[in-house]
């Protein structure tokens, strides 16, 4: 691929691209806290603009190509405008884009995603990740009666008062390795809600289990991401997740597995990849086929909280969007494609990226480890991976070096995600890689001179 495939300006009459974003930028922080409603697409001195995607490219308004490693923060297992998915929403989009009655592809969905996931009886719909882990949290509560939660130091898991807990404390806050303190995210938090959560460590089943232990009878559920991004995308160790599993089950205590982000590691989820059964999965990101989704499944008993239909309702729950028939009919067609084999073809394409990034940082010799599973990738810039989420905790000088890093690949036309990870999608081949890591071993050269 020349140059000029990777950047194909199309300027706009009259404005230099910086000029155009620059404006842009002006305009929307007249309208918008920050000029923005996701804060992830925020860079200095202004956000990148989009026109378009094609495939495993997007185009953004001054016309430059890069290839997508975010893929919409993991959402396109597809890439974007996939033909399959376009023409079926199309079609759904003519007859309608809701409706205060059932439809019958929401059963087919429903259907085979149930048929998907060995942990699943029983599927709802939502919005959104945020949404699905709220919901699993509430029937978890519902369910037991029980009201705490726990759940791992700085796994992400949305904007839910409960489930953002302690996702960003610090070394100034966190307090001990053997009981972690609950740390508000957003100013204003309740206190109330600190108190109900249970923060415990990653991959060290001997300090969570003591911590457990001490409310092992108000705990509704234990809280895990199977490879949690903001924690390093390290997977969980056997040893970890089949001891939360012994222990919830022993202590009528259940287990919430987030799979939003992770769903796309096996055709069943990283539960399947680990060799897990989770009483309450959240899925979200790739399920909706572009579109915004969420969605909770688990075992019937659990999932029974929720029926309308019971004698006693314990969980009233219903949304004006969720199973919305645009998104069921995009994410079944999206969830259909990725199978057996796209899966396998996927992961292996993972590993090729892994490996073709530590040999890049290598031959720029720069300190860096290279975490992930399935189709998803971290580069940390330390010498080691990290254990947890201490470890992986980024010095400011780490901080200065992955920026450095991720503006050096946005320049260069590779899209990644601002902590130095990246999600695969089906269009991609082995080219894309090889110019993946071509293009890392630069950003790695220039990280190492911030970290010398």
């Amino acid at each position: 691929m020349t140059e000029s495939d990777r950047s194909e300006t199309a300027a706009v009459p009259g404005d230099r691209p910086e000029a155009l974003f620059a404006a842009l930028f002006e305009r929307a922080r007249a309208v918008m806290p920050g000029g923005c409603s996701r804060n992830t697409v925020l860079r200095k001195p202004y956000p990148l603009y989009a026109a378009r995607g094609e495939g495993c490219y997007i185009i953004d308004l001054a016309g430059t190509r890069r290839i997508d490693f975010a893929n919409n923060m993991a959402s396109l297992i597809h890439g974007h405008a996939p033909a399959k998915i376009v023409e079926a929403v199309r079609k759904q989009v003519g007859l309608g884009t809701g409706y205060t009655m059932a439809t019958e592809v929401e059963i087919e969905y429903a259907e085979h995603l149930v048929a998907r996931v060995p942990s699943f009886d029983k599927i709802r719909f939502v919005n959104s990740g945020t949404e699905a882990v709220m919901t699993a949290i509430k029937a978890s509560r519902a369910c037991t009666g029980k009201r705490k939660i726990a759940k791992v130091e700085g796994a992400y898991h949305g904007l839910y008062d409960y489930a953002e807990v302690s996702q960003t404390s610090n070394p100034g806050n966190w307090g001990s390795e053997n009981r972690p303190e609950s740390i508000p995210v957003a100013f204003g938090t309740p206190p109330a809600a600190l108190a109900d959560v249970v923060i415990i460590p990653f991959n060290d089943f001997p300090r969570a289990e003591a911590i457990l232990e001490e409310f092992k009878d108000e705990l509704a559920c234990v809280l895990i991401d199977p490879v949690p991004h903001r924690v390093g995308m390290i997977p969980a160790s056997k040893s970890f997740l089949y001891g939360l599993r012994d222990w919830t089950r022993r202590n009528d205590v259940l287990l919430v597995c987030d799979e939003v982000i992770t769903f796309r590691c096996d055709r069943g989820g990283a539960q399947t990849m680990l060799g897990i059964e989770a009483d309450l999965t959240a899925l979200g990101k790739m399920i909706g086929g572009g579109f915004p989704v969420g969605a909770v499944g688990g075992r019937d008993d659990v999932m029974r909280v929720l029926d309308p239909l019971a004698e006693r309702v314990l969980f009233p729950h219903s949304g004006t969007f969720s199973a919305n028939p645009v998104t069921m009919v995009a994410g079944k067609v999206a969830m259909e494609a990725f199978d057996e084999q796209a899966v396998s073809r996927l992961n292996e394409l993972g590993r090729l990226a892994r490996s073709s990034l530590a040999e890049a940082a290598a031959a720029a010799d720069c300190p860096a480890a290279v975490a992930g599973a399935g189709s998803m990738f971290r580069i940390h810039l330390a010498d080691e991976l990290p254990q947890n989420y201490r470890q992986a905790f980024p010095s400011p000088q780490q901080v200065r070096a992955m920026q450095v890093f991720v503006d050096h690949m946005v320049d260069n036309g590779i899209l990644m995600i601002n902590t130095c990870s990246g999600m695969l999608s089906t269009p991609m081949q082995a080219r894309e890689i090889e110019i993946l890591a071509e293009t890392a071993e630069g950003a790695f050269r220039k990280a190492r001179e911030v970290l010398a």
